[in-house]
């Protein structure tokens, strides 16, 4: 919800490359892309935590993260979007990093993992999802501090 399209195309052309998929990148973007309405129609809140390294991992090349990383400071100021960002430190006993996951409410859960997506609807295991999303957004620095953080990644690349 949060990428530009050079950046969701970058993202999708890696998994498709990696997992050998047929190359549909092009509509899985747009599909993507058509989403983002959401974060500005409606009621529809979003809490969002992002690993710093994540801000530095250069995917697209440098014109695609300067777009990004100026993206994300832009949609961190929205209302209704909460971003968090797990910095590196030393001292993360608890916010170890984890697969990427999606909470939609109570309802279900879908997690990215390298083989491929799960969708988890079990009750018990979206709370256990629930559950360190909590330990990890009480780890996480928000609102100014968070932009910060993405303010130094975008002067890191020049």
């Amino acid at each position: 919800m949060l990428q530009t399209r050079a950046y969701t195309t970058a993202i999708l052309t890696t998994i498709r490359e990696r997992r050998g998929l047929l190359d549909d990148v092009a509509a899985a973007v747009d599909e993507r892309m058509d989403r983002q309405h959401i974060l500005h129609d409606g009621p529809h809140r979003f809490a969002v935590l992002i690993e710093e390294s994540t801000l530095r991992n250069g995917l697209g090349g440098r014109p695609v993260m300067l777009d990004q990383l100026r993206h994300l400071l832009a949609v961190s100021r929205l209302p209704n979007v909460s971003l968090g960002v797990l910095a590196l430190r030393p001292d993360r006993d608890k916010a170890w990093p984890v697969e990427g996951f999606w909470i939609y409410d109570t309802a279900q859960v879908n997690v990215e993992l390298i083989s491929g997506y799960l969708t988890i609807t079990q009750p018990s295991e979206i709370a256990m999802y629930a559950d360190v999303y909590a330990e990890l957004s009480a780890q996480a620095v928000h609102g100014a501090p968070a932009r910060a953080l993405i303010t130094a990644a975008i002067n890191a690349l020049g």
